[in-house]
């Protein structure tokens, strides 16, 4: 843990004009370098919070690693006027400095420059603690590490976002995998950019029903697991 501590974050720039942060030491960045927005709303949005919105009108989200704070936001711009609702749970042992927070473009991306003030919310607001970000959305950010991480309720939908198995091969073992499925729904769904065949056979192993979907510009596949 001290030593990605010690790493450096740079803020660059994804083929579709918005931005990611890069971590030269482990070759790993927060989102694709084709295109941060694009892989967000393509995995996390498109395949698996638009989904449960026909069916839920209140949903709990479990994100595993927050990190920029880019899912949190589509995820709050999704059910924008809709009616629904979203409690949000956060892990994120090593959060971004409000410096960083404030130097990523995404609010100008999505032509939402009035949401600046939100995302920044996402970001100041308290750890440990149910924060209201907007009338629908509601933030628990936690340093806790996965692990150790307990809920009073499940979820409906977790969003795996958590480094590479290269660079975070402890995040993808089976038993993360098994505790993730505990903590969801019957009929919960879990939503990764990663389809390795190593880590779709894990999932499976943990108990999860496993499809391929497509990817995100730039990637040919990505994974959908759901409990029955």
């Amino acid at each position: 843990m001290l030593l990605i501590l010690q790493m450096t974050r740079e803020i660059i720039l994804t083929q579709d004009g918005s931005h990611t942060i890069a971590i030269p030491q482990l070759k790993a960045t927060y989102h694709s370098t084709f295109g941060a927005v694009q892989e967000s709303r393509h995995v996390f949005i498109k395949s698996g919070l638009t989904p449960l919105l026909e069916t839920y009108q209140h949903i709990h989200i479990l994100e595993v690693g927050f990190g920029s704070g880019l899912n949190a936001l589509l995820s709050m711009s999704e059910i924008e006027n809709t009616g629904r609702s979203i409690i949000y749970s956060a892990i994120e042992p090593f959060p971004l400095t409000m410096e960083e927070a404030d130097a990523l473009n995404y609010c100008r991306q999505l032509q939402k420059p009035e949401w600046q003030i939100y995302f920044q919310q996402l970001h100041s607001c308290e750890w440990e603690k149910y924060e209201l970000i907007t009338p629908s959305f509601t933030l628990y950010k936690t340093m806790c590490p996965l692990q150790k991480y307990s809920q009073q309720h499940t979820q409906q939908l977790v969003f795996f976002d958590a480094f590479a198995p290269a660079a975070q091969p402890e995040l993808w073992a089976r038993e993360v995998f098994e505790k993730l499925y505990r903590l969801l729904d019957h009929n919960g769904i879990l939503v990764t950019y990663c389809s390795k065949g190593e880590v779709r056979r894990t999932m499976q192993a943990a108990g999860f029903i496993v499809e391929k979907l497509p990817g995100p510009p730039g990637k040919r596949e990505m994974v959908r697991a759901k409990k029955i």
